[in-house]
């Protein structure tokens, strides 16, 4: 094992102590109270299986059979959870054949974050990881199971999924896949109609047809933001089955792989011999393959804060400081836009995770004793791919080394030698920086500050030609407090003209970026964010700003007694506390901690 991994992980290890201790002392007391199906009431019992059929009011009156949960975040607008439309019947008929019962237990939101993009609604997008969580929470809240299949793929709905699942963490837990797309028009072709459109070249029709192209069945997007990051975690961490994130929906493969889900889960409950609880999976090493996983692809940037909080949620203290020293052990072996030009789908064909995890456990990279919902405990399962032999899933061996070295590389021949996350730090504050997509003549910047308080009012600037000039780009008052921390990708085409131009630009913000986060620098999840007195509240337009991704270094340039004895800037923007739903979103608002620490309204750890 790499000696910085070892000495994260040991940290995370002895930070986490008392944490991970009293949060595995109460989940392993409640699993020794159950099952808990055969202690409900007779009414409690007869609500909770009146609408099953007669057979399986049989099965589930005694604790002889297991009764599996499904939380699914099935709707049929959004393409990534369209295909979850047939994934229940899939499921129950898998389970009934295995000796079990499943119900649906719940349902939970699923928003998308394409949608909402420079939108009211993205206002929202954040908080509903934590909605999410509480939702699964009531859905599990009955005391009717003895495990779960989570059913999610998007931005916040795995890590809401998973935050809630933990705290049922006596119960085993599988994630379900859907499955990413067929690729349609090229990442590139489609970034370069959105620039082509930002400058007025084409008109809305030509760039909704560009779009159309690029989304256009069920299934996830194909480029890598933290959709399937999401999938990748999942897999990385071992709550996947071997194999299974990046394969098509609405194929054989796929729905083979959904029955075997289910079908596994069955064989790690309580009634079983082989008890796997979902506490005990999430340990300090499955987080840190997580954030191994994270470096090693490009993923995307909101998983500092989504793993933070699953972490917790486990009674596990990660930090941005563990991120940024991983990053500079963990080579940059996949390059998947907007680290490069191919997609998910590219990776997939390349080889996929079962080559990416064997260069990674190969090279003493990454974790191999973990639990896992393979049959085999540990990370050496995932090193296989299912296929199907005369309709029959099997798993074999993966490809030994990548089949398409553009896309998948290696450790001794990286793309790069370091994750490409770094901790940013400086009198603005601490944030994150991904400059994995970043080219290395970008990656410093020094130029005078323009600051806005809302996206709104940059591009309009943009679109009057007053931005034709070096600058970086401040944009104030977009954490969670102030509106909820919306991304900020509908800014990536303007600054991707001015320096396609040769301008030099770059982002401060303590906003997010998309988890496509792009070619443009930026520094992103400024804390303390502006809304408390963080000091990007401070900076006036015409203050020079000093970037550098490479070192972390992220500075105004300003006299420090002058900087210190200003007085904090007040929010410009209009309201964004009313209309699309905001306004029952204001509790959230106020007791969201820092990015740093998650951007959680949940009290995961004391």
């Amino acid at each position: 094992m790499h000696p910085i991994i070892e000495k994260v992980t040991q940290e995370v290890i002895e930070r986490s102590h008392e944490t991970r201790s009293a949060y595995l002392k109460y989940i392993d007391g409640v699993a020794k109270q159950g099952p808990f199906r055969g202690k409900l009431g007779c009414g409690n019992l007869a609500h909770g299986f009146a609408a099953c059929s007669a057979s399986e009011k049989i099965d589930l009156i005694g604790n002889q059979k297991a009764n599996i949960a499904i939380i699914t975040s099935y709707n049929d607008m959004l393409s990534a959870h369209e295909p979850y439309k047939d994934a229940p019947d899939l499921i129950k008929a898998a389970i009934r054949e295995a000796g079990g019962v499943a119900q649906v237990a719940g349902g939970v939101p699923a928003m998308c974050d394409g949608i909402t993009q420079g939108q009211p609604g993205m206002e929202l997008s954040l908080f509903s990881r934590d909605l999410i969580a509480m939702t699964t929470a009531i859905g599990m809240s009955h005391n009717m199971f003895d495990g779960a299949l989570y059913l999610g793929v998007c931005d916040k709905i795995v890590p809401g999924l998973l935050i809630g699942a933990l705290s049922f963490g006596h119960l085993p837990a599988v994630f379900v896949p859907a499955g990413p797309m067929p690729s349609g028009l090229t990442n590139k072709e489609k970034a370069r109609a959105r620039q082509a459109y930002a400058v007025g070249k084409i008109g809305r029709k030509e760039l909704l047809e560009a779009e159309s192209a690029s989304y256009h069945s069920p299934g996830t997007c194909t480029f890598y933001g933290t959709a399937n990051s999401n999938q990748m975690m999942m897999e990385i961490m071992g709550l996947h089955l071997p194999g299974s994130s990046f394969i098509n929906p609405y194929t054989p493969l796929r729905d083979e792989l959904t029955k075997a889900a289910a079908r596994q889960v069955l064989k790690f409950t309580a009634l079983g011999s082989d008890y796997r609880p979902i506490a005990h999976m999430v340990d300090e090493k499955a987080i840190i393959n997580a954030v191994i996983g994270l470096l090693a692809t490009g993923g995307s940037t909101n998983h500092t804060m989504h793993l933070i909080a699953i972490a917790r949620a486990s009674g596990i203290v990660l930090n941005w400081d563990d991120f940024d020293r991983l990053s500079k052990a963990i080579p940059l072996i996949a390059k998947i836009y907007p680290n490069g030009p191919a997609d998910v789908n590219h990776f997939q064909a390349a080889g996929g995770m079962g080559v990416l995890i064997a260069e990674l456990l190969r090279n003493g990279l990454l974790h191999e004793d973990l639990i896992t919902v393979a049959d085999k405990r540990g990370m050496n399962s995932y090193t296989q791919e299912p296929k199907l032999s005369e309709g029959k899933l099997i798993f074999e061996p993966c490809p030994s080394t990548s089949l398409d070295l553009d896309v998948l590389g290696t450790v001794e021949k990286p793309f790069a030698t370091g994750g490409g996350l770094h901790v940013m730090h400086g009198n603005l504050g601490r944030g994150v920086s991904k400059l994995s997509a970043v080219s290395e003549d970008h990656q410093i910047v020094e130029a005078p500050a323009v600051v806005f308080d809302d996206q709104e009012d940059m591009q309009a600037a943009f679109k009057r030609g007053e931005l034709d000039k070096d600058f970086i780009a401040v944009i104030r008052f977009q954490g969670p407090r102030a509106n909820g921390m919306p991304e900020l990708h509908k800014l990536t085409p303007p600054l991707g003209v001015l320096q396609d131009k040769g301008f030099k630009v770059a982002l401060v913000t303590d906003g997010r970026m998309s988890g496509a986060s792009g070619k443009v620098p930026s520094v992103i999840h400024m804390c303390p964010e502006c809304e408390v007195g963080g000091p990007l509240a401070k900076v006036r337009n015409g203050d020079i700003i000093s970037l550098n991704l490479q070192t972390g270094d992220c500075n105004v340039l300003v006299d420090e007694t002058e900087f210190n004895a200003r007085e904090i800037m007040p929010n410009s923007a209009k309201n964004h506390h009313y209309g699309m739903g905001r306004e029952m979103f204001g509790g959230f608002r106020l007791g969201a901690s820092s990015a740093e620490t998650g951007a959680s309204n949940l009290f995961l750890v004391d």
